[in-house]
């Protein structure tokens, strides 16, 4: 595997698993567009070229995307695809995943930072982020962070009732409903009792 180094036990992949490498981006690759037909960002484009490779692998062995990103943590690009399953992913699923995605990913060769790839579970409280969070996520418990107090109280849990493009509603315990801003919304995760 020319170009790869697997680092055992770092991060917070399964069982440390990490692919770092050194890309070039592909020379006249066209920009891709959003549906509304503006430019993609460089970030936007690999998420999604990326997605699109893993979807049909995932598929395969039963397995569900919940996210792509490509972060700069310090001085270090990331790569991560969130893997998951019915009953939880285990070191050897993410193994069956990166070790494809990585030979991909060279061959292919479309990003241009040096990068570490990391294939993992979301973990217990995964973050909604984007909107195929909420959609699957809805009826489910979640804990809501805002930037700001509303009533003078910054954490809310409940139920994620609905979500749209401004605005995230959760039932709380006792039945009411409230409505907050996406905008004010710090954090947004599943709840998880132990």
């Amino acid at each position: 595997m020319s170009g790869v180094e697997i680092i055992p036990g770092a991060g917070k992949t399964c069982a440390g698993w990490k692919l770092s490498r050194v890309l070039k981006a592909v020379s006249g690759m066209e920009k891709p567009v959003r549906k509304g037909g503006e430019d993609m960002t460089k970030r936007e484009t690999y998420e999604s070229r990326t997605e699109a490779y893993l979807l049909p692998l995932l598929a395969q062995h039963g397995f569900t995307l919940w996210d792509v990103e490509y972060v700069k943590e310090g001085s270090n690009w990331y790569l991560r695809a969130y893997i998951d399953k019915e009953g939880g992913i285990t070191v050897d699923d993410c193994e069956l995943i990166s070790r494809p995605l990585s030979d991909w990913l060279d061959r292919e060769d479309f990003i241009d930072d040096s990068y570490i790839l990391e294939v993992s579970s979301p973990g217990l409280g995964r973050p909604l982020k984007k909107n195929k969070d909420f959609e699957r996520s809805i009826g489910q418990d979640v804990e809501v962070r805002l930037f700001k107090p509303v009533d003078r109280q910054k954490e809310f849990a409940g139920t994620l009732k609905a979500y749209d493009n401004a605005t995230v509603t959760i039932t709380l315990e006792d039945g009411t409903e409230r409505t907050f801003e996406r905008a004010g919304i710090a954090l947004i995760r599943l709840a998880f009792d132990f």
